[in-house]
């Protein structure tokens, strides 16, 4: 089937919901047109993935017709090995998360408006993965950046809400800002921005190019703002303001994971810049460790996968940015699985709880809601890397491949892994354990939401069989993408690797212990020592708010007090102008009788004066 046939389809559905709206689609039809259309681009997308023995490149129309000297540039689009994995995973967890919220926003009474803009949220994320040029998938990132301002904002009436969208928006640009400059000095000394023609110039290079390190620079920066990285990486703990679904559709399946697939789609440029290249792994590195220590002691359900995606994303950074794409592209999939299912999970818990997200009011849900409880020690259990769940097998080839390449990220990764696996039983025990501490009456979902979540928890089971470890069999996913990245072999004895399994499976059941024993001895609600800087996500907000927010309001309350003054004077000015005049419109009363006197008393004294005169000049 046609490649544009893949973000036509939901960008059909778009058109069709937000031109005729809930006037016309009554009940939850718009929610199943809206689904549909998300199905039929899957479909498309599993067609080309079962043919796809070789990259599809079709191009559509030329865009920049006047670029001559064979530097015109060309709409077209792409599928190869990589793309297909995102287009599946587009299509396939955004259809889940689709149906999901036929029933999670079937009260909203802009229900139909929001299935318009999830259909627009994925045509344009598709547009990015298949663009087969940086300028077109600028457009679909740009695109993203538009409609997850969009959904972010859904409930706008909300300021903090409104805020929220804002503040994803703003620092999104700073991205933007280093993916366009990338761009630039790449046009600037290849000639194209077509990434095929790209790569194959860029690998005829036997030198290290200065320009293509500050190029690397550039598309890191882009990747930081859009996958929530250090430094611009605090809008997207914000963005739990959006309806829970928008939530597992933005930090699971899709926008977050743009700046891997970035990075993964740049290998070529990464592989000449080796010190650019660094970067990239140190800035996931270390993102990583900041999302675990800011997701300890959150108390909100969302805010904890929140910060877990941050540092999950992290992972995946730090994966490419060690050469290692095809784990890191292991990774995006296993996560878009778990991540998927514990924020849906949450919106179960959230739905059923009558929108309590605080998990201190939690606990006990076990037995009060079994299929999300399910669904959810699943979701749990994969993210914490325990076998045989997905999330332990892509994490342990990012930790591997850490390893073999700096023994410090190693030592972080690991240490990640512990605190993953601590604050998501934490996460865990917190909401289905012990006594319900609220005072809702909570209730299991219908199977609308349920239907989701137990597919992407058989996703969270089996996902990971697809890229083993070479000791337990054939790695399937690697094989696979051989073809569009880079495969390095791995150096490491079959001992050593299964000594680093064991300590990462080690690491994991060690962060579950202790959080258990922290829970038997009721201290699990408020972990001491780092217990407000957790809360406060490392002052990282605060830094932001103190360097760059106050002084920008002490600017702009100083303007504003500059411009009320000359607005006062002008005001002033034009007052004491018109007061005469003022004065004159009382004699404009429009009485006949006054006009009269007035004329009469005019005419008076008009003879007055002319009598004077008269009779001065006779003397």
């Amino acid at each position: 089937m046609p490649l544009y046939l893949m973000p036509l389809i939901p960008f059909l559905g778009f058109l069709i919901l937000i031109t005729f709206g809930g006037r016309v689609f009554k009940g939850s039809s718009g929610g199943w047109i809206g689904s549909l259309a998300v199905l039929g681009a899957f479909v498309v997308a599993i067609s080309n993935y079962m043919g796809l023995e070789r990259p599809i490149h079709e191009q559509y129309f030329a865009w920049l017709p006047y670029l001559d000297n064979g530097k015109d540039l060309k709409v077209g689009f792409y599928l190869d090995q990589v793309s297909s994995i995102m287009t599946l995973v587009i299509t396939g967890i955004g259809f889940l998360i689709h149906v999901f919220s036929i029933g999670y926003m079937q009260d909203d009474p802009r229900y139909t408006r929001f299935f318009a803009f999830l259909n627009f949220f994925v045509a344009l994320m598709l547009i990015l993965v298949l663009g087969d040029s940086y300028p077109l998938m600028f457009v679909g990132w740009e695109g993203v950046g538009t409609a997850s301002f969009l959904l972010i904002g859904f409930w706008y009436n909300k300021r903090d809400y409104a805020n929220a969208a804002r503040k994803a928006f703003i620092m999104n640009r700073i991205g933007d800002l280093g993916f366009m400059l990338g761009m630039f000095l790449l046009y600037k000394n290849f000639g194209t921005l077509v990434i095929p023609d790209l790569a194959e110039k860029v690998e005829g290079i036997t030198a290290i190019m200065p320009a293509l390190e500050l190029v690397g620079l550039f598309l890191l920066l882009g990747a930081a703002g859009k996958s929530g990285q250090l430094p611009l990486t605090t809008w997207l703990p914000d963005a739990m303001a959006g309806p829970t679904p928008v939530s597992a559709l933005i930090h699971a399946a899709t926008m977050v994971t743009a700046g891997v697939y970035l990075i993964a789609r740049s290998y070529f440029l990464y592989e000449k810049a080796p010190m650019a290249h660094e970067w990239v792994a140190w800035v996931g590195a270390l993102t990583a460790l900041y999302g675990a220590l800011s997701a300890i002691n959150q108390y909100d359900i969302k805010k904890i996968l929140a910060y877990s995606t941050v540092s999950q994303i992290g992972y995946m950074i730090l994966a490419v940015g060690v050469g290692a794409y095809w784990a890191g592209m292991f990774h995006l999939v296993t996560h878009a699985f778990f991540k998927a299912l514990l924020f849906l999970t949450a919106g179960s818990v959230i739905h059923g709880c009558h929108h309590e997200q605080d998990v201190r009011q939690m606990g006990g849900l076990a037995k009060k809601m079994p299929i999300t409880h399910a669904v959810g020690l699943i979701g749990w259990l994969s993210i914490a890397g325990i076998p045989i769940f997905s999330g332990f097998f892509s994490k342990d080839a990012i930790l591997t491949s850490a390893y073999e390449h700096n023994i410090w990220m190693y030592a972080i990764g690991l240490f990640v892994a512990l605190l993953t696996a601590f604050y998501m039983t934490r996460w865990y025990v917190l909401v289905f354990r012990g006594q319900y501490r609220g005072h809702a009456h909570p209730h299991e979902s219908g199977p609308i939401m349920t239907f989701p979540l137990i597919a992407l928890a058989a996703l969270s089971t089996l996902g990971g069989f697809i890229g083993l470890p070479h000791i337990f069999g054939t790695n399937q996913l690697s094989h696979y993408l051989e073809a569009a990245l880079p495969i390095e072999e791995s150096h490491i004895s079959a001992s050593l690797e299964w000594t680093l399994i064991a300590v990462a499976v080690a690491t994991s059941v060690l962060g579950i212990f202790i959080a258990f024993m922290l829970y038997r001895q009721r201290r699990i609600e408020r972990i001491g020592g780092i217990e407000n800087a957790s809360v406060q996500a490392l002052y990282l907000n605060t830094l932001y708010d103190n360097l760059f927010s106050a002084p920008s309001r002490a600017l702009a309350k100083g303007l504003d007090a500059m411009d009320r003054g000359v607005e006062g004077g002008l005001e002033a000015t034009a007052k004491v102008s018109t007061e005469p005049g003022g004065w004159l419109t009382h004699l404009q009363n429009g009485y006949v009788r006054a006009y009269a006197s007035l004329m009469l008393v005019g005419t008076a004294a008009l003879l007055l004066y002319l009598a004077i005169r008269v009779l001065g000049g006779m003397q």
